[in-house]
């Protein structure tokens, strides 16, 4: 498996803080079945910065590491950004990066975790206009979007794609975000699934784990769709997206529920 959100890298966000701890992270990650992972620290979040430079030779530091220690993981560069203004200025100076550093590839967009930026549905835009394909990541832990998921639908109509997290999948997060992460799923609202791990405790992989769930619940057919997507992001080929739909709400007593 190729797992796309992770931070493995040591030392610079929330996620491993050590070699050693990105060491204990890629083993866990080729237990848990992934050959290829990006790494992605957090980027301009209102605590990291991480620039496309400083994140260039961490990545080619820790696969010299992975090698010495026979370590079977190819770790390739990347950044998760959060939304702002100047996004546009930071892919033309070589300061937000695109994963697997693909010229016009595709670039992950993070949210904060409350709310929604009213600029948001133009940034996604202009970024599209730019040449790139934005992807928004975690959509379903956004308390907005958990509220009003028809502002989701509407900015994937419109061209963007999204990552949902493994741990979500699985219900690890409770089980209102697993509810509201499969029904991303069945609404062809939600086109990649991830790690996002941070560590192998409180924020392991369970990439397996999550492919299991959506096996069992959706069949193999959209299993191999979100495999054949994370093949789709490391090459910068087009990603596999059926026709966005908007929610169901099930009637409950008369009620929508």
């Amino acid at each position: 498996m190729i797992d796309i959100h992770s931070h493995i890298l040591p030392g610079i966000d929330d996620g491993a803080q050590t070699i050693e701890d990105s060491i204990v992270m890629a083993r866990a990650a080729v237990e848990d079945g992934i050959h290829t992972i990006i790494a992605t620290p957090h980027h301009q979040n209102g605590r990291y910065i991480n620039g496309k430079q400083e994140i260039l030779p961490l990545v080619e530091d820790l696969n010299n590491h992975l090698e010495n220690h026979n370590i079977p993981l190819t770790v390739l560069p990347g950044q998760e950004s959060r939304i702002h203004g100047e996004m546009i200025e930071g892919l033309h100076e070589n300061e937000v990066l695109t994963l697997n550093a693909n010229e016009n590839g595709y670039v992950f967009v993070e949210f904060p975790s409350n709310h929604v930026p009213r600029y948001a549905k133009q940034m996604l835009f202009d970024i599209q206009v730019d040449g790139y394909q934005p992807i928004i990541v975690h959509p379903e832990r956004n308390t907005q979007l958990i509220q009003e998921s028809n502002l989701l639908l509407e900015m994937v109509e419109k061209g963007t794609y999204t990552q949902v997290t493994a741990a979500s999948v699985t219900g690890r997060f409770g089980k209102k975000i697993k509810k509201f992460t499969h029904q991303l799923i069945e609404s062809n609202l939600t086109h990649l699934i991830a790690s996002d791990a941070h560590n192998t405790t409180s924020r392991g992989f369970c990439l397996s784990e999550a492919f299991e769930e959506v096996d069992k619940e959706f069949g193999p057919e959209i299993v191999d769709l979100f495999l054949e997507n994370s093949e789709a992001v490391v090459s910068g080929a087009a990603l596999i997206s059926d026709q966005p739909q908007p929610i169901k709400r099930k009637k409950l007593l008369g009620i929508f529920g």
